[in-house]
């Protein structure tokens, strides 16, 4: 049973009201204090190095003792810092990871600052912990550079873009897969060699340092300005008197609200400039994303032809030379067995209705009839006429997508709708169409038993090169036990 309706959507405008401007002050106080909150970890993530260096190099005699323990504490969390940030890196931990990263940073920093004798190991010793530091200020910078595009993104609206190179198959830069499929111990070190390499030679790396000092001095250098000012009255304009120290941070208070949501999104935009990926970047990954779905193209095109040559040769052409023979053997029996010869045109008959009808069936296969005289809403919904499935059809197109990408949307609804019926044992299917904003979207909802991964395998990953060569993209919901939501986005002018 196929359920239609139209569906429009509506834009619904809010307009500008109270509420709306006590929520950006709102989002304005969160993301100020995100942001500082990162220039502080930027700067201890960056400055430890540097700490270490001058304060063996400034100051002379032996190293004294490690009364707090600082200086163990630098040495005990630094390797697994860089092991846990590494292992971050590769998608495999959780964002908390940033913060035992700045751990070493953190401690190395304090005891630098609590300390008056150099730190252990003097001049030998500061270079071994300074380079292992250095790699672990990097991750920091890359941490505060995500967790910046996070604030813009989420909190600001201003999205920035991740302009990082994909690291080879596997987890290893170089691409060694022996490498990443190497459970001991030295194999997971030479991981974390492979990842740091990535890394170093990532020039989006190098922006996230840049990011972190210029947002270190930004944020350090407003505080510093925000303690002069208040230093500045209560010395030399209102002495001790505390009152109207409090109505002037409270008048700050004040013009923040107002002006800190428009200043900290300037803010944003800036950052995604710096952050964000360059024209040759996404130049690219754009020519890499062509290469790959030619490729994809020609590969699918190959086997396509080669799907069709095997359905004519074992299905029509076999009838047609079956029917072939079958007439030729009517046509000898004709005047000395009419009865037999007329058994077999009968015979030859029903196989010519039998290749007609493969015949059509392959041409179906390689574009519907339907899809070229009716449009892509009306195949879709008359392909879900053919199966055994509750469907809901909603939607509605206003003007026909190109033919090449009415012709890839449909195969691609085609390959989900035989994954829910065959794969997910759906018994519900919902359909829904729009086209809006030069974006063909095709949603496909299911109440199967979830799982669908395009990972194993399966025919979501044809379907994706199938969208690939349009830049289209597939986005894939399948918690397991279901519901299962697939979305097709097609560029289509």
């Amino acid at each position: 049973m196929v359920i239609r309706t139209t569906a429009k959507s509506v834009t619904a405008k809010s307009p500008a009201t109270p509420g709306a401007w006590s929520r950006e002050s709102g989002r304005a106080a969160v993301s100020g204090l995100a942001l500082g909150g990162l220039a502080l970890v930027g700067a201890v993530g960056l400055g430890a190095p540097a700490a270490l260096v001058l304060d063996n190099a400034l100051r002379t005699g032996d190293p004294g003792q490690d009364s707090y323990r600082l200086w163990l504490l630098t040495l005990l969390t630094l390797l697994p810092a860089i092991a846990v940030g590494v292992r971050w890196l590769a998608g495999r931990h959780t964002w908390a990871s940033g913060f035992l990263a700045v751990a070493p940073a953190a401690t190395g920093v304090a005891a630098v600052l609590s300390y008056d004798s150099r730190p252990p190991g003097t001049n030998h010793g500061i270079i071994w912990l300074a380079l292992p530091m250095l790699l672990n200020s990097l991750i920091v910078a890359r941490w505060v550079a995500e967790c910046t595009r996070r604030v813009a993104g989420d909190v600001l609206g201003v999205p920035i873009a991740t302009p990082y190179r994909t690291p080879a198959h596997g987890g290893s830069a170089s691409g060694d897969r022996s490498v990443a499929v190497d459970g001991s111990a030295a194999g997971r070190w030479r991981r974390i060699l492979r990842w740091a390499e990535w890394l170093l030679n990532d020039p989006a790396t190098w922006r996230d340092v840049l990011w972190a000092a210029l947002n270190a001095c930004v944020g350090w250098g407003a505080l510093l300005a925000l303690a002069f000012a208040v230093n500045h009255l209560r010395s030399r304009v209102f002495g001790l008197r505390v009152w109207p120290i409090l109505l002037v941070v409270l008048g700050a208070a004040a013009l923040w609200s107002r002006f800190g949501w428009p200043l900290l999104r300037r803010y944003a935009r800036f950052a995604g400039k710096v952050l964000g990926p360059t024209k040759g970047a996404e130049l690219s990954v754009r020519v890499t994303h062509l290469a790959r779905s030619r490729a994809d193209t020609i590969d699918s095109g190959a086997a396509e032809m080669r799907r069709i040559e095997r359905d004519l040769h074992d299905g029509a052409q076999a009838r047609l030379v079956a029917l072939g023979m079958t007439l030729t053997a009517a046509e000898q029996l004709f005047e000395s067995s009419p009865e037999a010869a007329r058994a077999l045109l009968t015979e030859a008959k029903d196989s010519s209705v039998r290749a007609l009808s493969e015949l059509r069936s392959l041409v179906r296969g390689i574009h519907p009839p339907v899809l070229a005289d009716r449009g892509l809403a009306d195949a879709v919904y008359a392909l879900a006429l053919d199966l055994p499935l509750r469907i809901s059809f909603s939607g509605e197109l206003t003007e026909r997508p190109p033919a090449p990408v009415e012709s890839a949307a449909f195969f691609a609804v085609s390959e989900l709708l035989a994954n829910s019926t065959k794969h997910a044992a759906a018994t519900d299917v919902w359909i829904e169409l729009g086209h809006t904003d030069g974006m063909l979207r095709i949603v496909v909802t299911d109440n199967g038993r979830g799982g669908a991964d395009p990972d194993r395998g399966t025919g979501l990953r044809g379907v994706e090169r199938r969208l690939a060569a349009f830049d289209g993209v597939l986005a894939i919901s399948s918690p397991t036990g279901g519901p299962t939501i697939a979305t097709l986005e097609i560029p289509c002018g």
